[in-house]
């Protein structure tokens, strides 16, 4: 697979520039083949710190061993995704999560949500998991990290009832409009930009703008929605420097300084 280096982004002045990607699936089949070289790519471009949501239980082990391989770069959430809560298992996923975020070995919980693109019929018990996982980390002062599709009231219906100082994180893969936007951040939450950004229909880009960087963080949500020039391809976190460019070109500023506040927002987030 051939992929542009981003040298020329990465080192202004000398100084290596630091990117993180808030939100990168590694452990997906999509990269068994190449996961090392997949992820070298992605150091040689800068994107040191790589963030990886849990989906469900069976993916725990593949997520744990990529971290041991990499303990400097990698670190994991963990939670119940929104499209895995299912009536036969959820509770026991549930409780299975609720032991491993108590043994303070992860960083956030998450993905966590509401997706009513795929079975409306879920609701309920999709609403109960978001609000059960919520407390969870509110309880151990972990950020958590929203899935959110076709569900924007709902998600806002539970934040809002669990609206608390002790809420924050970040709102994944944001596709909503400025209203939405600011009522994610009054709720604590940042924004993940990702490759959405980048497409012509992506709409985001018409009023990021008006988005403060202080409530943004970098993601790619690979190996999905990956930017454009390479739309409809398997995505990667060596992307991360397209979509930090994007960003500094809406917001006219460089790519150091995207680079280093977004950054500094992940670390605000995941405490590290």
């Amino acid at each position: 697979m051939l992929v542009c280096s981003f040298a020329p982004f990465i080192k202004l002045f000398f100084v290596e520039l630091l990117f993180t990607d808030t939100h990168t699936h590694l452990y997906s089949e999509e990269f068994e083949n190449d996961s090392h070289q997949m992820l070298q790519r992605a150091f040689d471009n800068g994107v040191k710190r790589l963030f990886v949501p849990s989906i469900d239980s069976s993916y725990t082990s593949s997520m744990k061993a990529l971290q041991q391989l990499y303990p400097e770069h990698i670190f994991l959430m963990m939670g119940l995704h929104p499209c895995y809560v299912k009536t036969e298992s959820y509770e026991k996923e549930l409780e299975k999560n609720k032991k491993k975020i108590k043994s303070n070995t992860y960083y956030a919980v998450g993905e966590i949500g509401i997706d009513l693109y795929w079975d409306k019929s879920t609701l309920d018990i999709q609403k109960e998991a978001f609000k059960k996982q919520i407390q969870w980390a509110k309880q151990h002062k972990l950020g958590i990290n929203i899935h959110c599709r076709e569900a924007f009231d709902e998600v806002f219906e539970v934040l809002e009832s669990e609206k608390s100082d002790d809420l924050f994180g970040i709102f994944h893969c944001f596709s909503g409009n400025l209203e939405q936007a600011n009522q994610a951040i009054r709720l604590g939450m940042k924004l993940g930009i990702g490759g959405v950004v980048t497409f012509k229909n992506g709409k985001i880009d018409q009023f990021l703008h008006q988005i403060s960087l202080k409530d943004i963080v970098l993601e790619t949500d690979a190996p999905y929605l990956a930017p454009v020039p390479y739309r409809g391809k398997r995505n990667e976190s060596s992307y991360i420097p397209i979509i930090a460019q994007k960003l500094a070109e809406i917001h006219q500023v460089s790519i150091a300084e995207i680079a280093e506040i977004t950054t500094n927002n992940a670390k605000e987030i995941f405490s590290i």
